[in-house]
């Protein structure tokens, strides 16, 4: 399927979109992300999914955690995103991003690209916490944790909200996949 979209004045071809998940630790984004791409996939639609937690170990691997190195790891990854989007592939990126200036430069970067936050409060993100890390961080022994010792900006205008605190991971995904049919970035008959 072919969709058509502008940037920087100019008419752009393309069947790929990038869908990027942001949101607290603990808030879903890689659960939704993974049913999302289940569905794709199954209905034979090109997707990758680009995961934070991979992408520390392979390709971010020799970057910490300060301000700084949060934003090279968003400007690496955001180029494999472009690059796949601009060949046809539908990329699901879940990453914190706590950064709305790390989200805003992925959004001049990559066309179309489409912000969903996956919303749930940080009370609901530390009872979730099946890896200890906000006990960790609560107790101070990770630095620059998101939400804890660093901040976490909630996107202004994203184009998708899904509250995984208040519906399914399932219908979480349904949302995200009945947007992409209601926008033309996959076919009606999904």
């Amino acid at each position: 399927m072919t969709v058509k979209y502008e940037k920087e004045g100019e008419m752009h071809m393309s069947g790929g979109a990038t869908v990027w998940f942001t949101g607290l630790s603990g808030a879903g984004k890689t659960t939704v992300c993974r049913l999302v791409e289940e569905k794709l996939a199954s209905a034979g639609i090109p997707v990758e999914r680009l995961d934070g937690d991979v992408v520390r170990q392979q390709l971010c691997a020799d970057l910490g955690f300060s301000r700084e190195d949060r934003f090279r790891n968003i400007e690496r990854v955001a180029y494999v995103a472009k690059l796949l989007t601009r060949n046809r592939v539908i990329v699901l990126a879940s990453f914190i991003s706590p950064y709305r200036s790390m989200r805003d430069y992925v959004r001049r970067e990559i066309a179309p690209f489409i912000e969903v936050y996956v919303k749930c409060s940080l009370e609901e993100c530390i009872r979730r916490d099946g890896k200890g890390l906000y006990r960790k961080a609560i107790n101070g022994e990770i630095a620059h944790f998101t939400g804890i010792s660093d901040p976490y900006e909630e996107p202004e205008q994203p184009e998708l909200v899904v509250d995984t605190e208040r519906e399914t991971e399932d219908a979480s995904a349904t949302k995200v996949v009945e947007y992409l049919v209601a926008r033309g970035y996959i076919h009606e008959h999904f």
